[in-house]
């Protein structure tokens, strides 16, 4: 019969926790090294740029004193310490399973002789004897007596023939073994003596932790959404939120959702910094901080924690500068989090397709990156290095792809800044919409219904170092190029080989990298609605036509309006990083009546010659009631006078003959 044991020493224990952990850490291990390094992009080389990415490297790998470890990193250091340890314990562990060699344990060759056995016995026994050896200081009687014992069973295994027969039929002198059966459990855990512990931690685990882990997970995701914002940031953007909202309605409902996407800080020391930080806010906005207070429900008694991080975000937007570094950490969680809530805020404006708050939303973006206050794109200069608000709020108005007048200016007050207000022209660009138009596929003309595409070719113009815009020639139409993209499954046309994405963005304010996006919105402006739901494109190309490449194409697919006539529309091109850059242009889609496709096939079988008379074409087509070519044409008429001829000849004769 078979031996139940529990595992004394723990070994069995040890394989079994060093298993499971291996399936664990391995797949766990090997994901966070696939997704922990970043694209390799290029950046803006402009003095605030370079300094913005090494504070952000700095921040998110830490120092070499004071490294930042995440919780993904401390989860992989902590399970490969713990599977080292158990691999240590594995190694140093004693055998109790090892096979029985004689041989072995009194070291002597297998081929030795029965001779050299006795002789290497007495050897050892002279070394070994309980009665010989001096005990040494870690060393126990009863580890001699054993060390002993061992030798003398393996002495007799080799010369004695019953017990050397046990060892050849059993591996073992002693005979048949019973089957020893490990469990990996600890005797002390099924000792009577521990049965109150060992229950207590199995309640505190399974009926404490475990459901109280469970129910966190469950009513943690019961107050998120699926644009990963609070609930109840969601109902405030679903209730602030009108047909007019513009920047200053998109601002309050975005500082009113902090109150529950950031945790309560404690104002603590910091109390005096946010009233500094107040105050310069108040002088700035010129008493228009006290009407964004109110239309966020900003107040101190009721919403403290709400004020808090509107006024880190105002702070934030007006540039400035906060000493203290709680508040600088918990202003960049600010920062972070808005792109989400802005995110979640356009989906409630297109889910009811209004135009004005879900274009608001998309430039507020631009605003945050570039540290602008929202609404005022006449500061759009303000973006270059070298020019404060205050600066460029003073300069003459221009068109939004000219910064011309900002470059001259700088020449003259501050030539100093001047190189890396280039460099930072060199990461603007100006979208430009190449061509927007409707598609059918395979189709001339728009029914009813039918599924139409919206292609827009767009690419970015470059600026040239004086500020203006560089003037670019028009692309020939390529049918071929469009039919091949409107084919294919992707909504954005593959970019040829080489360096033609775009590198982070010039927004030395933000505190992340940052990639340029663009959203694309097809919009009735009549109606103050959208159309389709909006894409977000990246990867603009600047246009090089040097290098064959002017424009890259995206398409937006829908279906047509059930009702025959003419739809004017506008295309929007938002940038989601740059204040002031954006574009439009008009649209017409013409829905023809499902009659012009009838009318349309009589004409493309114009060109098709009428099939002959004595074809089986020619017969259908007489069935029909449609015309055909008289088989041999003029040879046919050529050939009948022939035998009409030749009968008459005929005829003469037969009446000549008669008369003979």
């Amino acid at each position: 019969m078979a031996n139940y044991s529990y595992d004394e020493s723990g070994n069995m224990a040890a394989y079994f926790v060093l298993t499971f952990l291996s399936i664990f850490l391995v797949p766990y291990t090997l994901a966070s090294f696939s997704t922990s390094k970043p694209p390799s992009l290029s950046g803006c080389q402009c003095q605030q740029c370079t300094a913005q990415r090494q504070r952000i490297r700095k921040r998110e790998r830490g120092s070499l004193l004071t490294p930042r470890l995440g919780r993904r990193t401390l989860i992989i250091v902590g399970g490969w310490t713990v599977v080292a340890f158990l691999v240590y314990k594995v190694v140093n562990a004693d055998n109790q399973d090892k096979v029985y060699d004689p041989f072995e344990i009194l070291g002597i060759n297998t081929a030795a002789t029965t001779k050299e056995i006795k002789s290497h016995y007495k050897k050892l026994s002279r070394k070994f004897h309980p009665d010989k050896v001096k005990l040494a200081v870690n060393e126990t009687m009863e580890a001699v007596e054993a060390k002993f014992v061992e030798i003398t069973k393996a002495y007799k295994s080799l010369t004695d023939e019953t017990i050397r027969k046990n060892w050849e039929m059993y591996g073992h002198p002693d005979g048949r073994q019973e089957v020893s059966m490990g469990i990996a459990l600890p005797p002390w855990i099924v000792e009577s003596s521990n049965n109150i512990w060992v229950l207590g931690a199995y309640g505190v685990l399974f009926g404490g932790a475990l459901p109280a882990l469970v129910g966190r997970w469950w009513f943690g995701n019961r107050e998120k959404t699926k644009d990963g914002v609070h609930a109840r940031s969601a109902a405030a953007f679903f209730k602030g939120l009108t047909e007019e909202s513009g920047l200053n309605d998109v601002t309050s409902s975005l500082g009113k959702s902090f109150e529950w996407e950031l945790p309560n800080g404690k104002l603590g020391k910091v109390d005096a910094e946010l009233a500094r930080l107040e105050g310069q806010i108040k002088e700035k906005l010129d008493g228009k901080w006290d009407e964004i207070v109110k239309a966020a429900e900003a107040t101190p008694k009721d919403h403290a924690s709400r004020r808090r991080a509107l006024i880190l975000l105002y702070a934030h937007l007006l540039r400035l500068s906060i000493q203290h570094s709680t508040l600088q950490k918990e202003q960049t969680q600010i920062l972070l989090q808005t792109p989400t809530l802005l995110n979640a805020m356009l989906n409630i404006s297109m889910a009811r397709n209004w135009l004005l708050p879900t274009i608001a939303a998309m430039r507020l973006h631009a605003f945050l990156a570039q540290a602008i206050a929202p609404g005022e794109v006449d500061l759009k200069a303000a973006q270059l290095p070298g020019i404060e608000p205050s600066d460029a709020s003073s300069l003459p108005k221009s068109e939004s792809s000219d910064f011309s007048a900002a470059i001259s200016t700088l020449s003259k007050t501050e030539p100093s800044a001047l190189p890396d207000a280039q460099k930072a022209l060199e990461r603007l660009g100006h979208a430009e919409i190449v061509d927007a138009s409707f598609k059918v596929i395979g189709e001339r003309f728009v029914t009813p219904s039918s599924f139409v595409h919206l292609l827009v070719k767009l690419r970015l113009a470059p600026l040239a170092k004086d500020g203006s815009a560089v003037q670019l020639p028009k692309p020939e139409t390529n049918e071929k190029r469009d039919n091949e993209f409107l084919l294919s499954k992707k909504d954005m046309e593959d970019l040829p080989q080489g360096e033609y994405t775009n590198g982070y963005a010039h927004a030395p304010h933000w505190p992340a990298n940052r990639k340029p996006s663009w959203w694309i919105v097809l919009a009735d402006v009549k109606s103050n609605k959208v159309v389709v739901p909006p894409i977000k494109v990246t990867d603009v190309p600047v246009a090089d036509p040097q290098r064959g490449l002017d424009y890259r194409s995206y398409k937006i697919q829908f279906q047509a309006p059930q009702t025959v006539g003419l739809f004017t529309w506008k295309v929007y091109i938002v940038s989601d990083t740059f204040v002031g850059e954006e574009a439009a242009c008009d649209v017409v889609l013409k829905i023809d009546d499902p009659s012009v496709l009838a009318t349309e096939e009589p004409d493309a079988e114009d060109d098709i010659s009428e099939p002959e008379e004595d074809s089986l074409a020619g017969q259908m087509a007489l069935m029909r009631g449609g015309s055909v070519k008289k088989a041999g044409g003029e040879e046919s008429d050529d050939e009948s006078s022939t035998d009409d001829d030749e009968g008459g000849a005929k005829d003469d004769d037969d009446s000549s003959s008669d008369s003979d």
